[in-house]
C-alpha cells in the first residue's frame, strides 16, 4: 500500500476533506454514457446510466421516483431517443444543478429556440447543451472527459478555463 501523504514540509496540491458530492445520471447506454459513468466515478461522485429502454418506456417516472438535487447533473448522450425532449423539460423543471444535452451547435440552437418559447432565463441558464467544456476532443472518452470536465466545474462554481489565469 503507498502512502498518499506529501512528504514533510510539502503541501499536497489535494485535499483528503471532499464534500459529499452530487450524483451523475448519463442516460442512454452508449459509449459516451458509458465512459461518463466512468470518469464521473472516479471523481467519487454516485452515478446511474439509464438504458435506452428505461428512457423510452418511462422517461418521467425515473425522474419522478428519483428526483435530482441540486448537487446532481444529467447528462442526455443521445438527443435522438424517443423521450429526450420530455426529459430534458422535466430534468429543467427539477432542481439539477446541472442539465445537459449532446448535440451539435446547430442542435443546440434548436433547442434552445424550442425551449425559450416556455422556459424563463434562470432556467435555460442551467442548460448546458452542446455538454462539456470545449477541448476538441472527439473520442467518446475524450468527449465525456469533457462532460465531466464541466460537471465539476460546474459544482465548485467555475467556469472550467485555464488553471493559470
Amino acid at each position: 500500500m503507498t502512502d498518499s501523504r506529501a512528504p514533510r514540509g510539502r503541501e499536497q496540491p489535494w485535499s483528503d476533506d471532499v464534500p459529499e458530492q452530487g450524483r451523475v445520471v448519463a442516460v442512454t447506454d452508449n459509449p459516451i454514457g458509458r465512459a461518463v459513468v466512468q470518469i464521473a466515478s472516479l471523481t467519487g461522485r454516485p452515478t446511474r446510466l439509464l438504458a435506452d429502454e428505461d428512457v423510452v418506456q418511462m422517461p418521467l417516472d425515473w425522474l419522478a421516483e428519483h428526483p435530482l438535487r441540486p448537487a446532481d447533473a444529467i447528462v442526455l448522450c443521445d438527443h435522438d431517443t424517443p423521450g429526450m425532449d420530455a426529459l430534458l423539460r422535466a430534468a429543467l423543471a427539477g432542481e439539477a444543478g446541472y442539465v445537459a444535452m449532446m448535440g451539435s451547435r446547430r442542435r443546440a440552437e434548436s433547442v434552445f429556440a424550442a425551449l425559450e418559447r416556455d422556459l424563463d432565463e434562470a432556467t435555460l441558464a442551467r442548460l448546458h447543451v452542446p455538454a462539456g467544456l470545449n477541448t476538441g476532443g472527439k473520442a467518446p472518452g475524450e468527449i465525456a472527459l469533457s462532460v465531466v470536465a464541466e460537471i465539476v466545474a460546474v459544482s465548485n462554481g467555475r467556469d472550467g478555463g485555464p488553471m493559470r489565469r
